[in-house]
């Protein structure tokens, strides 16, 4: 039955105005029915009409008391991703806030991607970037993010498993460094739901067991406090917080407990309404109950580096059962359940004022590291400095003026020097920790003082530093040092880890480095010069395996065009066929042709093989499982072909032989070939360590006696293994 959104919009309208009574309606319901008509017949894999979902959406920015622009953007946010309307259109009806908005959580498409991976990256990476410019872009995808989770029940359980796994390696982290816990909390529940659902549930069940239990002794918590702030003036609200079930999980996994020995299920909060007040009700805690040692956290005096501010502190109750209580105020409250969202504000002109403080702090970060270079590296590296140096586990350290600042654990000194300024990193020649001297490789911890030892004398980081450092951010300023100051020195270093990534393949490598694929590569590496592609290289942030596999690939292409594009003469004798050495017998053709064997897979009789008939009318005779075969856009070129060979007939072949590296190997194996009587046409000997690899071009009458080469080879006792090359 489809939804009637002319009634569904009323609701709507009141839950809006509910949030915000001075909202532009006017604009929001040109958003509204907007994005209806241009959704309309689109469903759900619930089969609901689609157009919930934007609603859904919509209201979860409200509730965040966000601007109008960024409800519109919500109610339109899937338009320009799943509707024919074009960004044009859109700006030119809604203008260009918030066409940008929308089209910052809009997926890019149409784009040719090697994996699943690649394409979750460039469109994070696309979203992240809108983010540094506008964080609503981000509050607007978590918010559709979470609708998304919570209707997951209707996709497949390999889609579930999926989405639950990208939602807590990306957007869970995003939004506690946003300070959006309440946001936060429900999208870890949800993954744990859809990533382990019988061990979910089956926590679930625990907890819902011991609830009551729980709710009364919570309850003579909550009255003996009540009482104690009776006659105090304070205006306070108590009441209890659960403690999520994927935070129970975390705790039972980290600590290797059972549920039973957790007794912290729930939490006590106090809300009033100044920081004078949240100490008094400190001092009434601690006079009610005794507190254990060192878990009393002062996240009002020094907060967390996201802006979360709160007092707390665990204390010990009845028979001695440890529960945690937290003190806040009410401004406070709101920007741990809100975030960053809690900084908005509406002024009477409908224009949006933003509150750049503490909560800002990772937005900042993360524009720094783009302009800083972040924005030219490749999408694994772009994800792997978001997960490791914005998202992972932090210590947080400090500087001898007091400023605190977050590194990913693990982190070094210079780690941390190159946190405060790249120069720093640069010139830094040693480092104290807490007043000691230590080394530069010493890992800091929570709580450290560092200081930074410099020198205008320093000639640059090492590169040894690459193998320590902890941050992504440090790496990539170490790699740009590099780039920047030792270009000639990674133009040669470039080169030569070319040359060596090709050797892995021939050791004969110039014939790859042609003048023309080099030429091509260049250009679609987007690099200006030659030069500039090796430097590249050189510093690390191209892949000289990425620039071989392309050259094998401009090499394979030429073989093919040269096997299945050559003219062949055609020989129109009718009495007697006329195969080349009479070798190959062609079927169903009135005419005789000339018959040559394809060197991408060179047939040996005896293998099983086919006929493709070029363009010149030859036939080009392949090995049946040839990948130009398989892979061939013309199969109705395919022709059968039949074996004819005399006992005479010669036919070349590739093996490779994998020894361990003896003096009398090369010995061995002429000695073995010539009980054969083969013919060695070629052979190429390298060695790698302790092992040696062995190319060997030889000829032999048929698959029967290559077999018979192979098996002798292998009872070599300094022979791991032999086989046939095929290309």
């Amino acid at each position: 039955m489809a939804t009637d959104f002319k009634k569904e919009y009323i609701k709507f309208e009141e839950y809006i105005l509910g949030n915000n009574a001075k909202a532009n309606m006017e604009i929001i319901k040109k958003a509204y029915d907007f994005a209806e008509y241009n959704h309309r017949g689109q469903k759900r894999n619930s089969g609901e009409d689609y157009f919930i979902h934007p609603i859904a959406v919509a209201k979860k920015l409200s509730q965040m008391k966000l601007d109008d622009e960024t409800i519109c953007a919500g109610l339109m946010h899937d338009v320009l991703e799943d509707t024919p309307v074009s960004r044009e259109e859109m700006a030119e009806e809604f203008g260009e806030e918030i066409t940008f908005l929308v089209d910052g959580v809009t997926k890019l498409k149409n784009l040719n991607y090697t994996s699943r991976e690649e394409k979750q990256a460039e469109n994070i990476r696309k979203m992240v970037m809108a983010m540094s410019n506008d964080v609503r872009v981000v509050l607007i995808k978590l918010s559709d993010r979470l609708h998304n989770m919570r209707t997951l029940e209707y996709m497949t359980r390999q889609k579930q498993k999926q989405i639950a796994d990208e939602t807590l390696e990306i957007y869970v982290p995003l939004a506690h460094r946003l300070g959006i816990y309440s946001l936060k909390w429900e999208l870890e529940d949800l993954c744990f739901r859809y990533q382990e659902p019988d061990k979910y549930y089956e926590l679930a069940e625990m907890v819902n067991v011991k609830r009551r239990e729980r709710e009364a002794y919570i309850n003579e918590i909550i009255e003996t406090l009540s009482k104690s702030l009776e006659g105090t003036g304070i205006d306070y609200e108590i009441s209890g917080r659960p403690k999520s079930l994927y935070s129970i999980n975390k705790k039972m996994e980290r600590n290797g407990i059972a549920f039973d020995e957790i007794y912290d299920l729930t939490a006590v909060r106090v809300i009033v309404d100044t920081i004078g007040e949240c100490y008094a009700v400190l001092g009434k805690v601690h006079s009610l109950w005794r507190p254990i040692p060192n878990r009393i956290k002062d996240y009002i005096g020094q907060p967390k580096p996201n802006g979360y501010r709160s007092l707390h502190t665990t204390v010990f109750g009845e028979d001695s059962k440890p529960f945690e209580v937290q003190i806040r105020t009410r401004q406070m409250h709101k920007e741990c359940e809100y975030g960053i969202a809690a900084h908005w504000r509406y002024k009477e002109n409908n224009t949006v004022q933003t509150d750049f403080d503490d909560a800002m702090s990772f937005l900042r970060r993360l524009i720094e590291w783009q302009q800083e270079g972040g924005n030219e590296v490749n999408n694994k590296e772009f994800m792997d400095t978001l997960k490791t140096d914005f998202f992972s586990r932090e210590i947080y350290v400090y500087s001898p003026s007091g400023e605190v600042y977050s590194l990913p654990m693990g982190s070094c000194s210079i780690d941390f020097a190159y946190k405060i300024h790249t120069e720093v990193g640069n010139s830094c020649v040693g480092a104290k920790v807490n007043g000691k001297m230590v080394p530069l490789t010493h890992q800091l911890k929570t709580g450290d003082v560092v200081e930074i030892i410099t020198s205008k004398n320093s000639r640059g980081p090492s590169r040894d530093w690459l193998n320590f450092v902890k941050s992504n951010q440090a790496k990539n300023k170490i790699k740009q040092f590099f780039k920047k100051y030792n270009k000639e020195e990674n133009i040669e270093m470039g080169l030569g880890m070319v040359i060596k990534e090709a050797k892995k393949y021939r050791q004969s490598y110039k014939s790859l480095l042609k003048e023309e694929w080099i030429e091509k590569i260049i250009r679609d590496l987007g690099f200006p010069t030659e030069d500039e592609m090796y430097a590249s290289v050189g510093y690390g942030k191209t892949n000289p395996e990425a620039i071989v596999q392309k050259l094998l690939r401009f090499e394979a292409d030429l073989k093919k065009e040269e096997d299945l594009n050559k003219p062949i003469d055609i020989n129109r004798n009718h009495d007697q066929p006329t195969n080349i050495n009479n070798q190959v017998k062609v079927s169903d053709l009135e005419e005789d042709v000339e018959v040559k064997f394809a060197k991408c897979c060179t047939p040996v009789p005896g293998d099983p093989i086919v006929g493709f008939i070029t363009k010149g009318k030859g036939i080009s005779v392949h090995v049946k499982t040839c990948p130009n075969i398989i892979n061939s856009k013309s199969p109705e070129r395919l022709i059968d072909v039949y074996w004819t060979n005399s006992k005479q007939d010669k036919f070349p072949v590739k093996i490779q032989v994998i020894t361990t590296n003896a003096p009398s190997i090369l010995y061995d194996i002429s000695k073995m070939m010539s009980t054969f009587n083969v013919n060695i046409l070629g052979i190429n000997a390298r060695t790698d360590q302790d092992e040696a690899v062995v190319d060997l071009l030889i000829e032999v009458n048929n698959m029967n006696q290559l077999s018979d080469i192979i098996g002798k080879l292998k009872s070599i006792k300094t022979v791991n293994n032999v086989y046939r090359v095929k290309n």
